[in-house]
């Protein structure tokens, strides 16, 4: 499994991720759970839809 979830784009995750999480916690429409597939990435650093498409926002070293 190959990195590809830069720095800015982990905390957009997680941030992002956590209010969804608390939303759907204060009464939110269920979709809102999908916070936790945005939090789960952020946090392992890769997210399988990048890797279909080919994108990557870390830096490599090289």
């Amino acid at each position: 499994m190959t990195l590809n979830v830069g720095t800015i784009d982990r905390i957009l995750r997680v941030l992002l991720g956590s209010l969804l999480i608390i939303w759907v916690i204060m009464g939110g429409p269920l979709w809102a759970w999908l916070g936790a597939v945005l939090v789960a990435t952020g946090l392992i650093k890769f997210c399988p839809a990048y890797a279909i498409f080919g994108v990557k926002t870390c830096k490599t070293k090289g």
